[in-house]
């Protein structure tokens, strides 16, 4: 047993990887980070992994887009090999006395990566198979693209080292080296290197040769210092490849817009970890034993820049004008906002639009003159890109079951995040496709392919370009951007504004939807007023205070404002601020109305937080975090409007529509590790903030019934993990759809079990009460 074992322990490749357990444990971070993601067990939620499984380039997920992948998993593999060979090849002195000694060095070091690539390509194969319904000559044409790119990295870096490296033969040889012995820094590094090996410890009995033959290690028989010079040659080297991706990261940040430089954002990931890896390599290095004080300082350092202003990077609103004097942002400016002359202004303004539609209503549905229409309120929640294609799949089905009648009886659309992206992007099609009955042109995002097909806005076709990849672009330009160049700019409305991420999002979706929605917030205004449209509210939450910031074309104080004709003493805060009001010398009817939608999507880290220019600034965060479902803004519009509301319509309808179930089964609690419990309080509010705000908007439902004197019906249209025993699935024991991620990007699958579970009996039959409340709009009762 000795006789197997002792070879195989000795053996370098397992001393190296022994070695870095003891001592490289930062390096070993970044291969147990990328396992992390490719396994599903970080970033999933926001769709992380879906960047290395699916990578996408120039909108195909291909052959190409899995080269560059390769590639620049290529250039991460021989940048670890490099760092290791600089910090570990003097400890294994009999390396630099081989021919190709670095080539046969990352050989040895090969397990940590060859672990990686293993559990990559499991991932890999098993996603393709499961999530995109590939076959297995498309995964092999990704697999052969990413070793294409991955093998090219790695011969064009062996043949580099192999022409500036030389080994100890041509050492003896030649006097190449004097330069690097009269450089004082690297003398005494060399000296360093010269006493760790004199320490020795390491024993190697053999080693791979590139033949893939175990030979037996050489004793060292050479001038040790010239073995040392074989190993620092590489320092040089490694400063070049390392200015190099420095150099490729600042020309993808110079050209991002450009879509070819727009590399899959798993490779930019791949690029920025290939710096972060060679620079702690160099920081070990130089700095041995006080490389953690360093990293700590640093810490200290960059902490105080960003809190001192220097070089910070805040994220503008698109159309605001940042150059005038800034808005003053105080509790006096809140009072002078939230004045009882705003609200009476307000309230009869939206009452007029109430006014037109209910003209309209009567024109085009009444048989009587005691006619009253329903008034449906649509209100929903966020949850990314999978909040988007729901919504827009619930909403065009809603619409056509009821032949229109959906769109025409709705007077608010509410919510947070995609959700109301979707709600925006449908509102928007069914103009579009009012407006183009009285045409004889069509649209172009009604044309489709073929101008002599008769477009529907019915059909999945819309709902699959809402769905397209977002979150590629978010992630590349956050990181070859936004960390690093962070100054090209673009003009919009007359100003000057950086290309961030935020930028990023919004150029692609509206590329994705074919620019329906590249419009400002004023141009809704008078469509809203003649009622051609529904009104919709976007409410995204004032980092600063949590307040709601209200950002609608109309301005609607009475949202946030107690009412002025209700006795009481109590003493309320101020619950929020009208968006127009607050910045109208800053132009707020300019914003773009894309980043309005944004700034209500503001998911962290992912779509920055905008920064108004008020005094003092203002961040703005997703509305998800006050109420994901839009149901309390929706009954305060109610409670505003209920003497109208009761005298107008026959009944209020919620049309709630949710990304999840609101009833669910209640998990057991699994045994938790020391860390789970000390972060238990932090998960609690987490994991439970959507439920306590479902219990609150409960309970503000169940008090409407008492200020309401019509009827009020609430109609739920849920994506549900639950699949009907009707259904045939290729797995029958599987009978639960696992949840799309809260992401900007959606796998196939995922796109068609939303597309699919429209069908679901539930919400079946959700949409035939809505088809029956709405084809029963009643008569005033005597």
């Amino acid at each position: 047993m000795k006789n197997i074992v002792e070879p195989v322990y000795y053996s370098l490749p397992v001393q190296l990887l022994i070695l870095h357990i003891r001592k490289n444990q930062l390096l070993l971070l970044c291969w147990i980070l990328l396992t992390s993601i490719v396994i599903g067990q970080f970033g999933k939620n926001l769709g992380i992994p879906y960047l290395f499984l699916d990578p996408e380039y120039l909108g195909k997920i291909d052959f190409f887009s899995f080269l560059l992948v390769g590639m620049a998993f290529g250039g991460f593999t021989m940048a670890y090999h490099i760092t290791c060979y600089i910090l570990d090849g003097p400890g294994f002195g009999f390396v630099g006395t081989l021919s190709r000694p670095f080539a046969k060095f990352a050989l040895n070091n090969s397990l940590v990566p060859l672990f990686f690539l293993g559990i990559y390509l499991l991932c890999l194969i098993n996603f393709q198979l499961a999530n995109e319904y590939n076959n297995f000559v498309g995964i092999a044409e990704k697999i052969t693209g990413f070793f294409c790119g991955l093998v090219l990295i790695v011969l064009l870096t062996f043949e580099y080292f192999r022409w500036t490296n030389q080994d100890i033969v041509r050492l003896l040889a030649s006097t190449v080296n004097r330069k690097l012995k009269k450089v004082k820094v690297s003398r005494v590094r060399i000296m360093g290197n010269w006493k760790e090996t004199k320490k020795g410890g390491r024993r190697v009995d053999n080693y791979l040769d590139l033949s893939f033959r175990l030979r037996e290690a050489p004793a060292v028989r050479h001038d040790k210092s010239l073995v040392l010079q074989v190993f620092n040659q590489n320092h040089f080297n490694s400063v070049v490849i390392e200015l190099f991706i420095f150099a490729l990261i600042l020309v993808l940040g110079i050209f991002s817009s450009n879509p070819l430089v727009q590399i899959p954002a798993a490779a930019s990931i791949l690029l920025f970890m290939t710096v972060v890896l060679m620079m702690t390599g160099a920081v070990s290095f130089w700095l041995k034993g006080w490389a953690t004080t360093a990293v700590i300082i640093g810490f200290f350092l960059l902490n105080m820049f960003v809190r001192y202003e220097w070089g910070e990077n805040s994220y503008r609103a698109f159309g605001l004008d940042y150059t005038t004097t800034e808005a003053e942002y105080s509790l006096a400016r809140l009072k002078a906002l939230n004045d009882t002359s705003c609200y009476n202004q307000d309230y009869q303004a939206t009452e007029k639009i109430l006014d037109t539609w209910y003209e309209r209503m009567y024109d085009q549905y009444a048989t009587s003159t005691d006619y009253r229409p329903k008034m449906v309120l649509v209100c929903a929640s966020g949850g990314g890109l999978r909040s988007a294609m729901w919504t827009t799949v619930a909403l065009q089905h809603a619409d056509s079951i009821t032949q229109g009648g959906l769109v025409n009886h709705t007077r608010l659309f509410t919510g947070a995040s995609g959700g109301l992206i979707g709600a925006a992007y449908f509102r928007e099609l069914a103009w579009q496709a009012q407006q183009q009955r009285a045409k004889t042109d069509l649209p172009i995002v009604l044309a489709r392919n073929n101008a002599s097909e008769q477009p529907s806005i019915y059909d999945p076709y819309y709902a699959r370009l809402i769905a397209q990849d977002n979150l590629n672009p978010i992630i590349f330009t956050l990181l070859v951007n936004d960390l690093m160049v962070g100054n090209q700019m673009f003009s919009y409305s007359g100003f000057s504004y950086t290309k961030d991420r935020g930028y990023a999002f919004e150029e692609q979706f509206n590329e994705n939807t074919h620019h329906v929605l590249d419009k400002q917030l004023s141009d809704y205004r008078v469509p809203e007023q003649n009622a051609e449209i529904p009104m919709i509210m976007l409410t995204p939450a004032i980092v600063n205070d949590g307040r709601k910031l209200y950002i609608s074309p109309q301005n609607v104080s009475y949202m946030h404002i107690r009412l002025p004709h209700e006795k009481h003493n109590h003493r309320s805060i101020i619950k929020g601020v009208d968006f127009r009001r607050l910045l109208a010398q800053q132009r707020a009817d300019s914003l773009r109305f894309l980043t309005a939608l944004r700034m209500n999507a503001a998911f962290p880290y992912v779509t920055p937080n905008v920064t108004l220019p008020t005094s003092p600034a203002i961040q703005i965060m997703d509305a998800g975090m006050t109420d994901n479902f839009g149901i309390s803004d929706a009954l305060r519009f109610m409670f505003v409007f209920r003497e109208w509301i009761n005298t107008h319509t026959s009944g209020v309808v919620l049309l709630n529509i949710r990304d999840s179930e609101k009833i669910e089964d209640i998990e057991a609690p699994s045994s938790a590790s020391l860390i789970e419990r000390m972060v238990a309080p932090f998960r609690f509010f987490y994991d439970n903030l959507f439920n306590i705000q479902d219990i609150s908007n409960d309970d503000r439902i169940e008090f409407a019934r008492s200020w309401l004197d019509v009827d009020m019906h609430s109609i739920y249209l849920e994506y549900t993990s639950e699949v009907p025993k009707s259904w045939k699935l290729l797995n029958p024991d599987r009978r639960t759809l696992e949840r799309p991620s809260l992401s900007w990007r959606l796998t196939t699958r995922e796109k068609n079990n939303i597309l699919e579970n429209i069908r679901h009996p539930k919400n079946v039959a959700a949409l035939n009460e809505l088809r029956q409340l709405l084809a029963t709009d009643e008569v005033k009762n005597e």
